[in-house]
Protein backbone atom coordinates (compact mmCIF):
# COMPACT_ATOMS: atom_id res chain seq x y z
CA UNK A 1 0.00 0.00 0.00
CA UNK A 2 1.22 3.17 -0.70
CA UNK A 3 -1.29 5.93 0.49
CA UNK A 4 0.54 7.70 2.19
CA UNK A 5 3.98 7.81 -0.67
CA UNK A 6 6.27 10.65 0.70
CA UNK A 7 4.27 11.98 3.36
CA UNK A 8 5.89 13.34 5.91
CA UNK A 9 4.97 12.41 9.63
CA UNK A 10 5.37 13.41 13.08
CA UNK A 11 4.27 11.18 15.96
CA UNK A 12 4.82 12.17 19.67
CA UNK A 13 4.89 9.61 22.11
CA UNK A 14 5.90 7.28 19.20
CA UNK A 15 8.58 4.82 21.05
CA UNK A 16 5.82 2.29 22.39
CA UNK A 17 2.62 1.17 22.06
CA UNK A 18 -0.07 3.02 19.60
CA UNK A 19 2.32 5.51 18.83
CA UNK A 20 5.43 2.92 17.64
CA UNK A 21 2.56 0.69 15.70
CA UNK A 22 0.99 3.50 14.63
CA UNK A 23 4.60 4.65 13.05
CA UNK A 24 5.25 1.19 11.75
CA UNK A 25 2.31 1.28 9.73
CA UNK A 26 2.81 4.43 8.27
CA UNK A 27 5.82 3.56 6.99
CA UNK A 28 4.83 0.48 5.73
CA UNK A 29 2.46 2.72 3.76
CA UNK A 30 4.85 5.08 2.53
CA UNK A 31 5.58 8.09 4.51
CA UNK A 32 8.82 9.56 6.38
CA UNK A 33 8.21 9.35 10.34
CA UNK A 34 9.77 11.57 12.99
CA UNK A 35 8.74 9.85 16.28
CA UNK A 36 9.61 11.37 19.68
CA UNK A 37 9.55 10.13 23.42
CA UNK A 38 11.02 11.38 26.29
CA UNK A 39 13.87 8.92 26.66
CA UNK A 40 17.27 9.54 24.19
CA UNK A 41 17.10 5.79 24.67
CA UNK A 42 13.89 4.49 24.11
CA UNK A 43 14.28 6.86 20.86
CA UNK A 44 17.35 5.69 19.22
CA UNK A 45 16.20 2.15 20.03
CA UNK A 46 12.66 2.60 18.38
CA UNK A 47 13.96 4.47 15.39
CA UNK A 48 16.78 1.99 14.33
CA UNK A 49 13.89 -0.55 14.69
CA UNK A 50 11.79 1.18 12.30
CA UNK A 51 14.77 1.88 10.01
CA UNK A 52 15.60 4.14 7.41
CA UNK A 53 12.50 5.93 6.63
CA UNK A 54 12.04 7.14 10.36
CA UNK A 55 14.12 9.88 12.58
CA UNK A 56 13.86 9.18 16.45
CA UNK A 57 13.96 13.29 18.25
CA UNK A 58 13.97 13.22 22.17
CA UNK A 59 11.29 15.74 23.11
CA UNK A 60 9.27 16.51 26.15
CA UNK A 61 5.94 17.98 24.61
CA UNK A 62 5.69 19.47 28.35
CA UNK A 63 8.51 21.86 27.31
CA UNK A 64 7.55 23.73 25.06
CA UNK A 65 11.48 25.13 24.23
CA UNK A 66 11.76 21.51 23.45
CA UNK A 67 8.82 21.36 21.16
CA UNK A 68 10.83 24.13 18.78
CA UNK A 69 13.47 22.17 18.87
CA UNK A 70 12.01 19.46 17.22
CA UNK A 71 10.13 21.55 14.42
CA UNK A 72 13.98 22.66 14.39
CA UNK A 73 15.03 19.88 13.15
CA UNK A 74 11.68 18.34 11.22
CA UNK A 75 12.29 21.81 9.00
CA UNK A 76 15.94 21.16 8.50
CA UNK A 77 15.65 17.69 7.56
CA UNK A 78 12.26 17.67 5.61
CA UNK A 79 11.10 21.14 5.12
CA UNK A 80 7.21 20.25 5.98
CA UNK A 81 5.12 18.49 7.88
CA UNK A 82 1.74 16.35 5.94
CA UNK A 83 0.48 14.61 9.34
CA UNK A 84 0.64 14.63 12.91
CA UNK A 85 -0.24 12.30 15.13
CA UNK A 86 -0.57 13.78 19.27
CA UNK A 87 -0.31 10.72 20.62
CA UNK A 88 2.49 11.42 23.64
CA UNK A 89 0.27 11.13 26.98
CA UNK A 90 0.50 9.87 30.85
CA UNK A 91 -1.80 8.24 33.31
CA UNK A 92 -3.18 9.54 36.35
CA UNK A 93 -5.48 7.26 38.27
CA UNK A 94 -6.41 7.60 41.40
CA UNK A 95 -9.61 8.92 43.50
CA UNK A 96 -9.71 12.39 42.57
CA UNK A 97 -9.62 13.06 46.94
CA UNK A 98 -6.12 11.60 46.34
CA UNK A 99 -4.56 13.57 43.36
CA UNK A 100 -1.73 16.41 44.23
CA UNK A 101 -1.16 19.19 42.53
CA UNK A 102 1.99 18.00 41.05
CA UNK A 103 0.05 15.38 39.69
CA UNK A 104 -2.90 17.89 38.17
CA UNK A 105 0.11 20.22 36.69
CA UNK A 106 2.17 16.93 34.93
CA UNK A 107 -0.89 15.52 34.15
CA UNK A 108 -2.54 19.08 32.05
CA UNK A 109 1.37 19.85 30.90
CA UNK A 110 2.01 16.45 28.88
CA UNK A 111 -1.73 15.21 27.88
CA UNK A 112 -3.09 18.84 27.27
CA UNK A 113 -0.90 21.90 27.05
CA UNK A 114 1.67 19.25 25.28
CA UNK A 115 -1.26 18.29 22.17
CA UNK A 116 -2.00 21.98 21.91
CA UNK A 117 1.28 23.66 21.36
CA UNK A 118 2.63 20.40 19.66
CA UNK A 119 -0.35 21.34 16.38
CA UNK A 120 0.29 25.15 17.11
CA UNK A 121 4.22 24.83 16.60
CA UNK A 122 3.41 22.47 13.69
CA UNK A 123 1.09 24.98 11.89
CA UNK A 124 3.69 27.23 9.52
CA UNK A 125 5.72 23.24 8.71
CA UNK A 126 2.12 21.96 7.81
CA UNK A 127 1.08 21.61 4.44
CA UNK A 128 -2.43 23.27 3.19
CA UNK A 129 -5.15 19.68 3.08
CA UNK A 130 -2.75 17.81 6.24
CA UNK A 131 -4.23 15.83 8.55
CA UNK A 132 -3.98 16.01 12.58
CA UNK A 133 -5.02 13.38 14.77
CA UNK A 134 -5.25 13.46 18.40
CA UNK A 135 -5.07 10.54 20.63
CA UNK A 136 -8.06 11.12 23.29
CA UNK A 137 -9.80 8.09 24.93
CA UNK A 138 -12.77 6.24 25.95
CA UNK A 139 -12.67 7.54 29.06
CA UNK A 140 -14.13 11.11 28.12
CA UNK A 141 -17.67 9.33 27.37
CA UNK A 142 -17.66 7.60 30.49
CA UNK A 143 -17.60 8.64 33.86
CA UNK A 144 -15.61 6.35 35.93
CA UNK A 145 -14.68 7.21 39.56
CA UNK A 146 -10.38 6.94 39.29
CA UNK A 147 -9.60 8.92 35.80
CA UNK A 148 -11.25 12.21 36.92
CA UNK A 149 -7.96 13.71 35.93
CA UNK A 150 -7.18 11.56 32.81
CA UNK A 151 -10.43 11.82 31.59
CA UNK A 152 -10.62 15.70 31.97
CA UNK A 153 -7.21 15.65 30.23
CA UNK A 154 -8.74 13.65 27.10
CA UNK A 155 -12.30 15.44 27.16
CA UNK A 156 -10.00 18.70 26.61
CA UNK A 157 -7.86 17.09 23.75
CA UNK A 158 -11.30 15.92 22.31
CA UNK A 159 -12.91 19.01 22.33
CA UNK A 160 -9.53 20.67 20.96
CA UNK A 161 -10.19 18.78 18.04
CA UNK A 162 -12.94 19.84 16.99
CA UNK A 163 -12.48 23.55 17.71
CA UNK A 164 -9.14 22.85 15.41
CA UNK A 165 -11.02 21.38 11.98
CA UNK A 166 -13.23 24.76 12.15
CA UNK A 167 -10.16 26.56 12.88
CA UNK A 168 -7.86 25.23 10.27
CA UNK A 169 -10.40 25.01 7.88
CA UNK A 170 -9.51 27.66 5.34
CA UNK A 171 -6.03 25.65 4.73
CA UNK A 172 -7.77 22.23 4.24
CA UNK A 173 -6.00 20.65 7.33
CA UNK A 174 -8.50 17.90 8.68
CA UNK A 175 -8.52 17.52 12.38
CA UNK A 176 -10.16 14.00 14.30
CA UNK A 177 -9.52 12.67 17.31
CA UNK A 178 -9.77 9.53 18.74
CA UNK A 179 -10.74 7.43 21.64
CA UNK A 180 -9.18 4.08 22.23
CA UNK A 181 -10.39 1.51 24.40
CA UNK A 182 -8.90 -1.34 26.80
CA UNK A 183 -5.62 -1.44 24.27
CA UNK A 184 -2.85 -3.63 25.41
CA UNK A 185 0.09 -1.15 25.52
CA UNK A 186 3.19 -0.61 28.20
CA UNK A 187 0.56 2.02 29.87
CA UNK A 188 -1.88 -0.63 29.92
CA UNK A 189 -0.25 -3.92 29.91
CA UNK A 190 -2.58 -6.64 29.73
CA UNK A 191 -0.15 -9.03 31.55
CA UNK A 192 0.00 -6.98 34.49
CA UNK A 193 -3.42 -7.41 35.70
CA UNK A 194 -4.58 -10.28 37.50
CA UNK A 195 -6.89 -13.07 35.66
CA UNK A 196 -9.99 -12.06 38.11
CA UNK A 197 -9.16 -8.38 36.94
CA UNK A 198 -8.75 -8.94 32.95
CA UNK A 199 -11.43 -11.19 32.67
CA UNK A 200 -14.00 -8.26 34.39
CA UNK A 201 -12.57 -5.80 31.76
CA UNK A 202 -13.05 -7.97 28.98
CA UNK A 203 -16.30 -9.36 29.72
CA UNK A 204 -17.48 -5.09 29.45
CA UNK A 205 -16.19 -4.84 25.86
CA UNK A 206 -18.73 -6.54 23.21
CA UNK A 207 -15.49 -7.98 21.64
CA UNK A 208 -14.41 -10.04 25.09
CA UNK A 209 -11.12 -8.90 24.72
CA UNK A 210 -8.09 -5.71 24.76
CA UNK A 211 -7.35 -4.31 21.72
CA UNK A 212 -3.96 -4.21 19.55
CA UNK A 213 -1.86 -1.48 19.19
CA UNK A 214 -2.03 -2.24 15.15
CA UNK A 215 -5.60 -1.91 15.14
CA UNK A 216 -5.06 1.76 16.41
CA UNK A 217 -2.79 2.18 14.00
CA UNK A 218 -4.86 1.46 11.03
CA UNK A 219 -7.84 3.79 12.35
CA UNK A 220 -4.85 6.21 12.12
CA UNK A 221 -3.83 5.18 8.97
CA UNK A 222 -6.90 5.83 7.11
CA UNK A 223 -7.76 8.73 9.29
CA UNK A 224 -4.61 10.43 7.46
CA UNK A 225 -5.10 9.49 3.96
CA UNK A 226 -7.12 10.68 1.19
CA UNK A 227 -9.59 7.90 1.91
CA UNK A 228 -10.55 9.92 4.81
CA UNK A 229 -11.05 12.84 2.82
CA UNK A 230 -14.39 14.14 4.04
CA UNK A 231 -14.05 12.83 7.80
CA UNK A 232 -13.08 16.02 9.54
CA UNK A 233 -13.74 17.15 13.35
CA UNK A 234 -14.78 13.42 14.14
CA UNK A 235 -13.92 11.05 17.14
CA UNK A 236 -13.71 7.42 16.20
CA UNK A 237 -14.25 5.26 19.16
CA UNK A 238 -12.07 1.97 18.65
CA UNK A 239 -13.41 0.07 21.57
CA UNK A 240 -14.40 -2.94 20.98
CA UNK A 241 -17.50 -1.81 22.06
CA UNK A 242 -17.30 -0.94 25.33
CA UNK A 243 -18.82 2.93 25.35
CA UNK A 244 -21.56 1.64 23.18
CA UNK A 245 -22.96 -1.53 23.89
CA UNK A 246 -24.05 -3.91 27.05
CA UNK A 247 -22.30 -7.14 26.05
CA UNK A 248 -24.72 -9.78 27.16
Amino acid sequence: MNRLKDKVALITGGTTGMGLATARRLIDEGARVIITGRSEDRVRVAADELGANAVGVAADVADLGQIDALMGTIKERHGRLDIVFANAGIGTFKPFDQITEDEFDEAVDVNFKGVFFTVQKALPLLTDGSAIVINASWTLHRGNGILTLYSGTKAAVHNLARTLAADLAPRRIRVNSISPGYIDTPMFPEAALDEATASTLKRRVAANRFGRPEEIAAVVAFLVSTDASYVNGQDIVIDGGLVATIPA
